[in-house]
């Protein structure tokens, strides 16, 4: 843990910087130093509210979530691998942190205590600037399960960072999206299961928004949620060879 605070501290300031923390967790540290949290999952809330070994968590913990206070967090939707309940009151235990949540995360705010004067509630078209972040919220279509999830378009340091979110290939968005700008990075789910997109339907997404580079999430954390980082590879490289995409291991770092 404490070589991941050191390595996001230490990250030279004048550029911007994603981290990946696993699952769909990733932060962005821009040019000023400034840190924007999306999605953090830090605990092992998950098999304790579901219950079962298909939801236990595979991957090792690399930050706890009093180890770095954030500018901003971003939670895009009440799913507890998106608001991790047993780590959002610790991220959130000052009194400089915002959270940027989607409406279906207003229960579990409530139910936790958390600073309402520091919340705010998000929904599809919302665009908010903080600190030198201006981000765009965007439809996400995460079935019945979850209705009001939001992707989110991060811009900042004239860079655009895409996390799409949780959600089923929409290709007819596409041009809604493109009227944000072209991502410099697309973050897009690659598990196909609970309404998110497979490795096809992402190599398909990440073509038809053309995207600079693709970088696949939402896959190894739990036995039941499925990807395949291997079958994405080999989709990407024989049908999209022109396509450049990464593979982020936890606590990995890209300077865009």
């Amino acid at each position: 843990m404490e070589n991941f605070v050191n390595k996001i501290i230490d990250a030279p300031l004048g550029k911007t910087h994603l981290f990946f923390t696993g699952q769909a967790g990733f932060i962005i540290k821009n040019s000023k130093g400034q840190l924007l949290a999306i999605d953090l999952y830090l605990s092992d809330c998950v098999e304790r509210v579901e219950g079962h070994i298909g939801f236990k968590r595979l991957l090792p913990k690399i930050l706890s979530p009093s180890d770095i206070v954030f500018d901003v967090i971003i939670t895009t939707h009440y799913h507890r691998d998106h608001f991790d309940i047993d780590s959002v009151p610790d991220m959130m235990n000052n009194n400089k942190t915002k959270l940027f949540a989607a409406e279906d995360c207003r229960e579990s705010v409530e139910m936790l205590g958390l600073d309402s004067k520091n919340t705010t509630y998000v929904h599809p078209g919302m665009s908010i600037k903080t600190e030198d972040f201006l981000i765009h919220f965007i439809d996400c279509d995460h079935g019945t399960g979850a209705p009001k999830a939001v992707g989110v378009v991060v811009n900042t340091d004239n860079k655009l960072i895409y996390e799409i979110g949780d959600t089923c290939l929409r290709l007819d968005r596409i041009d809604e999206l493109k009227k944000i700008g072209k991502p410099d990075v697309l973050i897009a789910p690659i598990n196909g299961a609970y309404g998110n997109m497979n490795e096809q339907e992402c190599a398909q997404f990440a073509d038809a928004i053309d995207a600079d580079i693709t970088v696949p999430c939402h896959f190894g954390m739990f036995a039941s949620h499925g990807g395949n980082p291997g079958k994405f590879y080999s989709i990407m490289k024989e049908q999209f060879p022109g396509r450049r995409f990464e593979f982020m291991t936890m606590g990995e770092s890209l300077t865009i």
